[in-house]
């Protein structure tokens, strides 16, 4: 199943909820990886640009879409971003094909 880097920042409307009523995040995080069909590895919270890591599996580009909208959709984050990880298997079959292609850049005129 493919790994996925999900970064995500809070609103300071969802600071504000934390600092009034604490609340662990996790459960909801991974119940909802769960029903989307995928596996939470970490969870982990930051420092700097970004407030929230979550390394997991998901079955698809299209279940970490799903996963993206629904919690955008809840309006509590400022920002967010989803990467696809390939693992090493992955990048050396990506350089066998790059390897039988050609390709011309633009040139001038």
């Amino acid at each position: 199943m493919p790994r996925y880097m999900i970064q995500a920042s809070y609103t300071a409307a969802a600071a504000a909820a934390f600092v009034s009523t604490p609340q662990d995040r996790v459960a909801g995080v991974r119940a909802l990886i769960d029903k989307a069909g995928g596996k939470m590895e970490s969870l982990d919270f930051c420092l700097g640009d970004w407030d929230l890591l979550v390394m997991c599996t998901l079955p698809d580009d299209t279940a970490a879409t799903a996963v993206a909208l629904a919690v955008n959709g809840a309006g509590h984050l400022s920002k967010y971003r989803t990467q696809r990880l390939l693992s090493a298997e992955e990048l050396t079959a990506a350089q066998k094909i790059a390897h039988g292609l050609a390709y011309q850049g633009p040139s001038r005129g």
